[in-house]
């Protein structure tokens, strides 16, 4: 009986495969979280009431599939309280990104799964990255059960998901999108390329001051995830003043202290400004510091493309709180937010991994 067995040897560019193949599932998890934000501003999340992980896969085909969905969203909360006027035309056209945002779920777990299974059996992936690409794996299964038990709390008698439960799913997400990429950074040797070629060591002041704004930038999403779980954004439209003042009235009106960061529409928005501003301030003047420290060229350029999104993106922030919140600004402001992020992520990691000639 013949014995399948890996090859011996293995091409020289397999670690750039593996690189390569990374960087591809993190731009799906990229169009992912895109995907959920337009999800999430056409009120479309709670269009699909059951969860069918194997057969979801497909979407109504016939006309009686059609009524069937259709009769077992009339059943839930968001259908009898607010949108008891549509029809099936209309339920078909939210419908359409929640059923989009689930089967793009489903499309990364296979372009994940499959080449694993291969690069793994051709021995192409590092010993030292095993432990975090089964992570990943992990993780993504964990998604997938995270997104259900959001939508189910707006299955029940509120007809809006928890925002606690949002926060958990996006902060999954950007967890899943970081771990890829810098993975992907290792797997191609992108510390090297970024911070020179081994001679010049790293600045522990730059490390931390890059480390420091990119805790700034995800406790600022994260903030985001909670403005949009409460609709915050379509409150207090104006800029800088929110309704008139500085520190909105009502700030911290609730009890205990606590709950106005998570739960109080007034709180959750100004934190989100305030961490906004000062994440946005941080990223800039730590280009600027950047372009005076002893770090190679490659770094800097990282600095200044995250410098520029940031003020980008605060820029249209303002946009989208003057303008209520329209579905194509809200969008971008979600998509510029995943781009600063993997920005900074790619800068950091040049920044923390010493480089190897």
């Amino acid at each position: 009986m013949a014995v399948i067995t890996a090859p011996a040897s293995l091409p020289r560019d397999a670690s750039s495969a593996v690189a390569g193949w990374l960087f591809t599932v993190a731009g799906l998890v990229a169009a992912m979280i895109l995907i959920g934000g337009i999800t999430r501003l056409t009120d479309s999340g709670l269009s699909m009431v059951e969860w069918r992980p194997w057969s979801g896969i497909l979407p109504p085909l016939s006309q009686a599939e059609w009524q069937r969905v259709f009769a077992l969203y009339q059943e839930s909360p968001e259908f009898r309280h607010l949108n008891f006027w549509m029809s099936l035309d209309d339920f078909k056209r939210i419908f359409w990104w929640e059923f989009i945002h689930r089967v793009w779920g489903r499309l990364i777990g296979l372009a994940y799964g499959l080449p694993l299974l291969w690069f793994w059996w051709r021995g192409a992936i590092p010993a030292n990255l095993k432990p975090r690409v089964l992570l990943l794996l992990l993780l993504g299964g964990a998604q997938g059960v995270i997104g259900w038990w959001m939508v189910k709390s707006g299955l029940v008698n509120d007809p809006a998901v928890s925002q606690y439960r949002l926060a958990a799913h996006l902060m999954m997400a950007m967890l899943i999108l970081g771990l890829l990429l810098w993975t992907g950074l290792d797997a191609r040797g992108a510390a090297a390329r970024i911070t020179g070629d081994g001679a010049m060591p790293i600045d522990p002041r730059a490390r931390r001051g890059a480390l420091v704004c990119l805790v700034l930038l995800v406790t600022t999403i994260a903030a985001g995830a909670f403005v949009a779980g409460l609709d915050a954004g379509l409150a207090y439209n104006t800029f800088p003043l929110m309704d008139g003042q500085w520190v909105p009235p009502g700030y911290l009106d609730q009890a205990p202290w606590w709950r106005n960061h998570l739960e109080n529409t007034a709180s959750v928005q100004f934190n989100h400004r305030l961490l906004a501003t000062v994440t946005a301030v941080a990223i800039i003047a730590n280009w600027f510091s950047l372009r005076r420290r002893p770090v190679a060229a490659r770094a800097r350029r990282w600095a200044a493309l995250a410098a520029a999104l940031a003020g980008g993106q605060f820029t249209l922030g303002v946009a989208v709180i003057l303008l209520a919140v329209p579905v194509a600004l809200g969008a971008l402001h979600q998509l510029m937010a995943v781009a600063l992020f993997a920005a900074m992520v790619t800068m950091v990691h040049g920044l923390v991994r010493p480089a190897r000639g």
